[in-house]
Formats: structure tokens, C-alpha cells, sequence
């Protein structure tokens, strides 16, 4: 059964009505509806174009919060062979949040790491809906310097709505785990790059995304604060979103203007939740061409880049 969104509901009677048609057929075999059901397909089609010509970024937070998008799990599933997954930060616990492991992408060895949100009610509970406590940025921390001490390069996939504010989590030091999440991506002397494969929420989504490259997928967002919290702290409305959105430039468009995101990932026409085959492959197809952009590098290039890199952040926009 496909989920629609909001603005996707004109799509969602169309298609309807000639899945309607179809069923009719099924059970009456002497119906011939193939040319009326064939029209509605081809209107549906357009009307999908349509829409997804030119997303506002609402609808693009939307898309990038799709319930049957893709997720960091089937994404490691897909790209990456000989996986073996790494638990716990070896202090509290293991977060089920993040996951993470060795494994081998092109037949070449990688450390891995990412947030998973889960793809159905009991999942998503035990993932915690991607947000993730201080025991998951310490285990990503233990995870990244592995990879530093065997110089595997790092691929982390990001899709949070942000950090888990519970007080357990703040009482455990969520906000320092975060910084050192954060500097050790800025430490490590191996490649790093990182791709918002949905949403990258706040430092949630900077504790893995502080790499050497940030891909983004073409409807995903990245911001300091969902578009519902910034409208709750600037206008004591959180209806107030769109405009919040707008505002924010979170779009990788808008990312890419500014130098945050480096490369934009096409989707699949209607978003990566209608073909994740074909999505999933274009980030694998990404991942595997920053990987060899940085395979020269020596481990103090790497992290100097780095370093400059965020240094420079904000320069664009200032120059324009």
C-alpha cells in the first residue's frame, strides 16, 4: 500500500481509481478496462512530474521524512558486503539508534555508521526513531578510531530528526558526547564521507557529518532545527513550519549554495520511497566516487582538509 503525503493526495485519487479499475477486471474477467486504467496512468504520471518539479522546502521535509523512504539499514544491506555489525560504547550501553560495523563496499573494507529509524511500529520504538543517545555517539566515537587505527575509510549514513532530548540522555552528557562525536570526525586521519540520506537533524546529524565529503540526496534536509521548532521558538506557533522552512535554507539545493554539501544525489522521480533500488544504488554510486576522489590523500591532507573545510563554512554566504 502506498503512503502519500499531504500535498501528493490528487496523485493518490487518480491512482486509486485505476487501481479501482483494475480489481474490477480481476474479478470480472470479461471487462476490458486496460485503456481507460492505461489514461489514468499516464495522467498520474504527469501529475507526479508536476508536483515534483518544484518542491517548496515543506514539501521537500515532507518527502524527506516519507515513512517507506529508505533507510540507513537497507541501504548497508544493499551496498555493503561481508557486514558485521560492532555493539555498545563499552561504558553504558549499546544504542539502537545508531548502528555500525566492518564491512566491505566494492570489495574493499570500510567502517560503516549510521542512524536507523526503523520501517514499522515495534522497530521503530527499539531504534528510537533514529535519535540517538550519548552510548550511540560513543559507540560511533569507538567505531571511528577503529577505523583510524586500521586505516579503514569511514562512511556514515545520516537520518535523524536530532539528538534524543530525555533527561536520561542529558543526565548521561548528551551535549559533550555530541562535541566529541564532532571533533573525532575532524581528528580521524582517514577518508570520511558522509551522506544525508534523510533527514540530518542538528548536532545529532554534525556528530556524523563532519567528513571530508557530505552528499545529499535531492530531497533530503539538513538544519539546525526542524522547521516545527523553529516556528515554536520565533513565533510561538508551530503551524507556522512553511515559513520556517523557507527560512531555514535546509534544502540540498540551498545546501549546496552554500558550500555545506558538496554533492547532490539524484532521486528517483517521485522520491527514493517509489523506486529504492534505483536510489539506494545512486548513493552507493556516490559513495563509492568521493571514496576515490580521496584515496590519495595522505591521513595529514585528510584531516587538514577537513579542518579547513569547516573553517571556511559561511564564506560564500558572506562573499555573496
Amino acid at each position: 500500500m502506498t503512503n502519500y503525503l499531504e500535498f501528493e493526495k490528487p496523485l493518490a485519487e487518480i491512482e486509486g481509481k485505476a487501481e479501482e479499475l483494475r480489481a474490477m477486471a480481476r474479478a470480472n474477467e470479461e471487462m476490458d478496462v486496460e485503456k481507460e486504467a492505461a489514461a489514468l496512468d499516464k495522467k498520474a504520471a504527469d501529475l507526479l512530474k508536476s508536483l515534483y518539479a518544484d518542491l517548496t522546502p515543506w514539501r521537500k521535509c515532507q518527502v524527506a521524512r516519507h515513512p517507506d523512504r529508505p533507510h540507513c539499514k537497507d541501504y548497508i544491506d544493499a551496498l555493503f558486503t561481508e557486514y558485521t555489525p560492532l555493539a555498545g560504547d563499552r561504558n553504558f550501553a549499546d544504542d539502537h539508534a545508531v548502528m555500525g560495523g566492518i564491512a566491505r563496499l566494492d570489495g574493499k573494507p570500510v567502517m560503516v555508521i549510521g542512524h536507523e529509524k526503523g520501517n514499522d511500529t515495534k522497530s521503530r520504538i527499539e531504534r528510537n526513531f533514529g535519535m540517538a543517545r550519548p552510548e550511540g555517539y560513543r559507540k560511533a566515537i569507538r567505531l571511528m578510531e577503529l577505523a583510524d587505527k586500521f586505516g579503514l575509510p569511514i562512511v556514515t549514513l545520516v537520518d535523524t530528526p536530532g539528538a534524543y532530548p530525555g533527561k536520561g540522555a542529558e543526565e548521561r552528557g548528551q551535549s559533550e558526547a555530541i562535541a566529541r562525536s564532532t571533533e573525532k570526525c575532524l581528528q580521524v586521519r582517514v577518508p570520511l564521507v558522509s551522506v544525508i540520506i534523510g533527514e540530518g537533524g542538528s548536532g545529532g546529524a554534525v556528530a556524523f557529518a563532519t567528513a571530508n565529503r557530505v552528499a545529499m540526496l535531492e530531497h533530503s534536509i539538513y538544519s539546525v532545527i526542524s522547521p516545527e521548532g523553529c516556528a515554536s521558538i520565533l513565533w510561538k506557533d508551530a503551524e507556522k513550519m512553511r515559513e520556517a522552512a523557507e527560512a531555514l535554507r535546509l534544502t540540498a539545493q540551498n545546501l549546496r549554495e552554500l558550500g555545506v554539501c558538496d554533492r547532490i544525489i539524484e532521486e528517483p522521480l517521485g522520491g527514493a520511497h517509489r523506486d529504492k533500488d534505483t536510489a539506494i544504488k545512486s548513493v552507493g554510486k556516490a559513495i563509492s566516487g568521493m571514496l576515490a576522489d580521496l584515496s590519495k590523500k595522505t591521513g595529514d591532507d585528510l584531516r587538514s582538509d577537513r579542518r579547513q573545510k569547516y573553517l571556511g563554512l559561511g564564506s560564500k554566504g558572506l562573499a555573496a
